[in-house]
Formats: structure tokens, sequence, C-alpha cells
């Protein structure tokens, strides 16, 4: 099938690739449930960690755009308050159930959408745990962004440890 509109690629992620997707506003938006959720993580971080999940065979879908991956898993357990604080400051989100993620209408390397998949979607897919996307992407390192008050004579300016990335 060759998908030309957007009612066509809603029809081809549906059919082909059985993902719960709609259109909204004139987009194909992936909702986020208590069967599927989704990590946005900065680039660097998010390709070592699909690195790793290929090894292990338990890599689900991922989605990139221009400093961000988006990789698509089940939501196994919300990650503990400490957790999600550590997490923001890493710059990784997990939007909650009831929001949306706009999906490409192309399979190409970019779409109007901006955005192209680095691991299509397949319809046998086996998505990794919420919880061991999380432990990974805390594993792979320590970029984190902090407020370096006593290392820089209390002026309150921030440190950046990351991989290029800055603040959002």
């Amino acid at each position: 099938m060759e998908a030309r509109t957007v009612d066509d690629w809603v029809s081809c992620y549906q059919r082909e690739f059985g993902l719960p997707v709609r259109e909204r506003g004139g987009f194909v938006m992936l909702p986020i449930t208590d069967r599927l959720c989704v990590v946005h993580l900065p680039t660097a971080r998010a390709e070592k960690v699909f690195a790793i999940l290929r090894e292990q065979r338990v890599a689900g879908p991922v989605l990139a755009r221009q400093i961000r991956w988006s990789l698509l898993a089940e939501p196994d357990a919300r990650p503990a308050p400490e957790m999600a604080a550590e997490l923001s400051g890493l710059d990784i989100d997990i939007p909650g159930t009831g929001s949306a993620v706009m999906l490409p209408t192309s399979l190409g390397r970019w779409s109007r959408e901006g955005c192209h998949w680095v691991r299509p979607p397949t319809r046998d897919d086996v998505l990794p745990p919420l919880s061991q996307l999380l432990r990974l992407a805390l594993e792979v390192g320590p970029q984190r962004v902090s407020t370096a008050l006593s290392e820089a004579s209390g002026n309150g300016k921030l440190r950046y440890e990351r991989d290029g990335v800055g603040p959002r």
C-alpha cells in the first residue's frame, strides 16, 4: 500500500503495525496509554540505550527528531519521584497517559513532521519495559546538568556535563 494522505497513514499504522494511532489536526498521533508509552531522550544518550536494547534483542520502535529520540516502551511502572527528578536533570521526559506523540507520514529519512524512524515499528514488536529502558538511560553515562554553586564561588552558573546538548 502506498500511503499518501494522513488518513492513509492512520490506516497503515493501524493495519500494518498494529499501533492505536488517530488523526488529530491533520497529523498522525500515537496516544500514550496504560499499554504504550514513550521516552524522549537526548540523541547521544538514546543512541547508547538503543544499541544496548538491540544487543539484548528487545529494541522497539525508535523515532528521531533533530536533538531527541523517542523510544516506545511498555509502561510496567512509573519511576519513583527521586528517579523522576534525576531523569529530568538528564533531559529525559516521559509523557503522561492521555498525551500523544506525532508520527511521520513517511518511512523515509525526514517527513513534513520533522522526524523519521530510526527503527520503524513492525506488527510483531515486543516493546521493552519502561523500567528497563529508564535503568539503561541512567546507566549509559553521567551527563547531568548541575548547579555548581560551590565550584563557581557561589555565582550560580550552570555547568553542563552533557554530550553537546544544552538545556531545552
